[in-house]
């Protein structure tokens, strides 16, 4: 990515939902088979924590780097801030409720390190671990599988004030906070992921400088990219520790490269590893590519391509040269190219072998109009429709893709962008934080559920 009060609760979503359509939903599993997808696929949702929780002020949780970059004058479109975004901290069982009556059989989230360590290190917060501790046992409850994402984005202040990422020391305080998660969520949680998107962390935060800390040090992000490396590979060896047996592996935005056949073949394996390779080669194949930079030291490789049980695929847009160029989303910077994802699930296995893969995130932004208790959105169906559409294709070949999530379940807190864009199948009414399904939640519901065309 780039510059990327009272709640419709659990009957009230029932009602909502049968409304639109009275047809009798088959059971899942029937659904599953009947859609193309193995029987035991998991059609899901994903939110983060800084984007959707809110509450950034109570039970004892910690200020992020967000937190501080969001009251930096000019840093976020409109001054907005995640003060109370989609206030899921507060409202997560209503949520919850939509997304077992839209049928989903997966949800990716996030845990808040500051929620969980409000300086970053030491004791746990045990308020913190509680609230996840719920939002596990309500998943649960209601027939879906919770898959947490360790890291998305918000290291705590303090740690930053330590020299963050930078500082190598990450790694451990990383693994730490890790082993706090583990142990307080247990054999409740089959899948862990560990950092989301780490290129965006590097690029955003420390080449281009529009993300937190703001930096524009190449040597800094150098430094930052193999340190993450670290903490992930951290995070795998402190899981293996604590519970055996669970499933662990990264969350990688990855993008395919387009060019019009005209592209100097340098310049094309230069973008791979710029988009890919200098995350998934250490990873996976124990080694950086040829002219990649990084302070490795002895046994850090070993350390970061620990076997991981799966790879969490994210996926928006290509990497496109030589003047190709595909429509746009309302973030610009999303090129919308459904072949993308294809060409990326079959070049995943090619490449790094038959790991089990797991689209956790895949989505668009569009311009959604609340019409009375509608809302259009047929751009959005359009957009995950055809990115469907096209991992089902690589399923069709072999590619071992387990789960798709899209992005987002609710509209949320877009980071730089505040709340300019949407990207929710799920509209939040922020002044009344009503929510209001899309018609591409029906449209994704009744796929699932085996009724879309």
């Amino acid at each position: 990515m780039v510059s990327r009060r009272r709640l419709l609760g659990g009957a009230a979503a029932t009602a909502a939902l049968a409304a639109c359509d009275d047809a009798p939903a088959p059971s899942p599993a029937a659904s599953a088979a009947a859609s193309g997808v193995p029987r035991a696929f998991r059609w899901g949702a994903a939110t983060s924590a800084f984007q959707v929780e809110g509450a950034t002020a109570e039970d004892s949780r910690g200020t992020s780097i967000w937190d501080t970059f969001t009251r930096s004058p000019g840093k976020i479109r409109g001054g907005d801030n995640a003060d109370v975004s989609a206030d899921h901290y507060h409202r997560w069982a209503g949520d919850l409720d939509l997304a077992r009556d839209l049928g989903l059989t997966s949800y990716r989230f996030s845990v808040a390190w500051p929620r969980i360590q409000p300086d970053g290190r030491g004791p746990a917060n045990q308020k913190g671990l509680d609230f996840y501790k719920r939002l596990v046992g309500g998943l649960r409850e209601r027939g879906i599988s919770p898959v947490v994402t360790l890291y998305h984005w918000d290291l705590p202040q303090a740690l930053q004030d330590q020299g963050g990422w930078e500082n190598r020391d990450s790694a451990q305080w990383f693994g730490d906070y890790a082993e706090i998660v583990f142990r307080a969520l247990g054999d409740a949680t089959p899948t862990w992921l560990t950092i989301n998107e780490p290129k965006t962390i590097v690029q955003l935060g420390y080449a281009d400088g529009v993300h937190p800390p703001a930096k524009r040090d190449r040597a800094a992000a150098q430094a930052v990219m193999h340190h993450l490396n670290l903490a992930h590979g951290t995070a795998v060896r402190r899981l293996r520790a604590a519970l055996p047996g669970q499933r662990i592996g990264p969350a990688l935005n990855l993008s395919p490269v387009v060019h019009d056949g005209n592209a100097d073949p340098a310049q094309v394996t230069a973008a791979d590893i710029f988009e890919n390779r200098r995350f998934l080669d250490p990873l996976f194949k124990g080694a950086y590519p040829s002219g990649v930079e990084a302070p490795v030291r002895d046994g850090d490789l070993a350390l970061i391509s620990a076997p991981n049980d799966v790879l969490a695929v994210q996926y928006y847009n290509p990497a496109t040269l030589g003047g190709k160029k595909f429509p746009t989303s309302q973030a610009t910077w999303e090129q919308i190219y459904p072949q993308g994802m294809y060409d990326l699930l079959v070049r995943l296995k090619r490449d790094y072998g038959d790991i089990p893969l797991m689209i956790t995130e895949n989505g668009a932004p569009f311009p959604d109009t609340l019409e009375g208790d509608r809302v259009h959105d047929p751009q959005r169906t359009a957009y995950i429709r055809d990115h469907i559409a096209a991992m089902k294709k690589a399923i069709a070949e072999g590619v071992n893709v387990e789960a798709y999530h899209v992005w987002s379940l609710l509209d949320n807190f877009e980071w730089t962008e505040g709340y300019g864009q949407r990207w929710g199948i799920v509209y939040v009414d922020y002044p009344t934080q009503r929510r209001i399904l899309k018609d591409s939640a029906l449209w994704y519901r009744d796929m699932i559920a085996g009724r879309a065309v």
